[in-house]
């Protein structure tokens, strides 16, 4: 079953290669969509792909690169929508 779900990441997250890794862990595991910073010093994402997939991802980000401290993640599930295919970094 694939699945979508927008994530927000907050911690020491940017400045540490967070985008990288993240679409490095999202190759590997054939999940698309996108990663970015904000401007507020966090780090969104929207990952579609095969549910099991989509968690491993999302559970990366809950430690995300050896340099990153995450103190909280907000995922909201959606319906997947299949708009992407692959994965960028913005």
């Amino acid at each position: 079953m694939k699945t979508r779900v927008h994530v927000f990441v907050s911690g020491r997250v940017q400045g540490v290669f967070f985008r990288q890794k993240t679409k490095q862990q999202a190759d590997s595991l054939g999940v698309n969509g996108w990663v970015r910073n904000l401007p507020d010093g966090r780090v969104e994402a929207v990952f579609e792909g095969e549910e099991e997939a989509v968690k491993a991802l999302v559970e990366y980000c809950h430690h995300g690169p050896s340099y990153a401290r995450v103190t909280n993640i907000d995922a909201s599930w959606e319906d997947y929508r299949g708009e992407f295919s692959d994965f960028k970094m913005r």
